[in-house]
């Protein structure tokens, strides 16, 4: 099998190769590493990597199938984590100038977690400064291109590992979401993201422990490349008091669904959010398309309330938590979604605190009366088709101005305060031939049934051109783009030996 075939197998069937000898964890990793080499200049998708040491672990990997051991479920698959989470001995910079030479003497929980299930890292994938807003760009590595086109934003904030997981550079990569950083990469590059019901994964670098607005959960080509992953991020831990003892091997595979049973709900925008109207054209069209393949898919009017001014609140907290030294101390530091996330929460009394936290729980309740009729409900992930780069955010839609910098993503916070679990799906193109997310929305605590449903849908969809994943031309990206390196404005030290201080809240 040449590397080119190697690389795009689905991280299932890697794992199902190494298991019966027919590939090796060494000539799979070699196979990543030149794939990186030949595409990741044109995206900028993989920043800090570890190559020595995950070749020394490749040939660990190998040496353990060759005795006969038992393997676990990630043996011998290179991975990428997202530069917001602290791995041993590589580089976690936050996309932040104040970490650029930032290397942990330890891996956080779910990292530990991961590695223990055998993966192999091999590098860090690139995030906004912070996490902050669905644009991966910061001045430390630069920003991350469309693999559909480079030119265009891979969303974010987990936009590298989607980018990554697209062009298959490597067959696992990890993510995180607040207000849709796991959900709108995924959709703008064509690959699928779940944002997992609070607790499922232990989040030790949450600030504020008992606020659910922030979660770590996986990313995939396919629904079951990211069970497989989401797996082994699974159980409690004592350092978040969200977390609770569960099995994460029972979402080691999707769970069967008959898609022909389903009563699903779907909407245009949740009840207010910005939605283009070519976006909404296609979620017509996608439904049109996908009508047959269930019992019952109706229209529906979600009422969400005052979810933006709640969502405000919320977050803003959140960032005040984290971010009061880094503002107080060193502001011109910081980028300006940080600031302005920092500001808003400033302002804020404990009467706006309070109001936000009963809001959130009324938005709750009523969303899930829908779960009376439906099994289901559809949206679309993100209101707007992947935008350049070099804008910060979308400000506007359809010449109306938008309220704030992550204002476009409220077709994600919004499912964010109801703290559904959800995956965005891989759907075709949209109206301006980029990837379209439809956002696949399950029960509270549903996580393995939206997971299986969100297969059957894929399964199905699978020969519809309509319908199907969109996959980005690679011969396209073998030209390294020297523009999206072109805001780095602090190269990291490549050869920092020892960690900064401690390792500040993120999303």
């Amino acid at each position: 099998m040449s590397k080119q075939d190697l690389v795009s197998l689905s991280s299932v069937e890697m794992r199902r190769r190494i298991g019966t000898k027919e590939i090796s964890p060494v000539e799979l990793l070699e196979a990543c590493l030149a794939r990186i080499e030949e595409v990741n200049p044109g995206i900028n998708a993989v920043t800090a990597m570890c190559v020595a040491r995950a070749r020394k672990e490749a040939k660990a990997a190998e040496a353990a199938v060759r005795r006969g051991e038992e393997l676990p479920l990630l043996h011998g698959l290179p991975t990428g984590i997202k530069d917001l989470e602290e791995t041993k001995d590589l580089l976690t910079t936050y996309g932040s100038p104040l970490h650029r030479d930032f290397v942990p003497a330890y891996d956080n929980v779910m990292v530990s977690r991961v590695r223990a299930a055998g993966a192999i890292v091999v590098g860090k994938t690139n995030v906004p400064e912070f996490g902050a807003g669905s644009n991966s760009r910061n001045p430390v590595w630069g920003a991350t291109g469309n693999p559909f086109n480079t030119v265009l934003t891979a969303g974010g904030s987990s936009g590298g590992s989607a980018a990554a997981l697209a062009t298959d550079l490597l067959p696992v990569c990890t993510g995180s979401d607040t207000g849709g950083s796991l959900r709108n990469p995924a959709a703008f590059c064509g690959v699928v993201g779940f944002r997992p019901s609070p607790g499922m994964v232990a989040v030790e670098r949450r600030a504020m422990g008992w606020t659910p607005i922030s979660v770590l959960g996986p990313m995939g080509r396919s629904v079951a490349d990211t069970c497989l992953l989401y797996a082994t991020q699974i159980g409690q831990h004592d350092t978040d008091p969200l977390s609770f003892p569960i099995d994460g091997n029972v979402f080691a595979e999707p769970w069967p669904v008959d898609l022909g049973s389903l009563r699903v709900a779907w909407t245009e925008d949740f009840g207010g959010a910005p939605i283009d109207k070519g976006i909404r054209a296609t979620m017509r069209e996608k439904m049109k398309a996908m009508k047959s393949s269930f019992r019952r898919l109706d229209k529906v009017e979600v009422d969400y309330g005052e979810a933006d001014r709640c969502f405000d609140v919320i977050r803003a907290v959140s960032f005040l938590s984290r971010y009061h030294d880094a503002y107080t101390n060193n502001k011109k530091m910081l980028g300006p979604n940080i600031v302005a996330n920092y500001e808003i929460g400033a302002k804020l009394s404990l009467a706006d605190f309070a109001w936000a936290h009963a809001e959130q729980t009324r938005i709750f309740r009523k969303f899930q009366e829908l779960y009376r009729d439906y099994d289901l409900v559809l949206g679309p992930t993100v209101g707007f088709s992947p935008f350049p780069w070099k804008q910060l955010y979308i400000d506007e839609m359809n010449g109306k101005k938008l309220r704030n910098y992550y204002h476009w993503m409220a077709s994600v916070y919004f499912v964010t305060l109801a703290s559904n679990p959800a995956v965005s799906l891989p759907c075709g193109l949209d109206h301006k031939k980029m990837p379209f997310g439809l956002q696949v929305i399950g029960r509270f605590r549903g996580d393995g049934e939206v997971l299986g449903a969100a297969h059957a849908m894929e399964m199905a969809f699978a020969g519809n051109p309509t319908l199907a994943r969109p996959k980005p031309n690679l011969a396209k990206l073998r030209k390294p783009t020297a523009a999206l390196k072109s805001i780095v404005t602090h190269p990291p030290k490549l050869d920092a030996k020892v960690a900064r201080g401690p390792a500040p809240g993120a999303l």
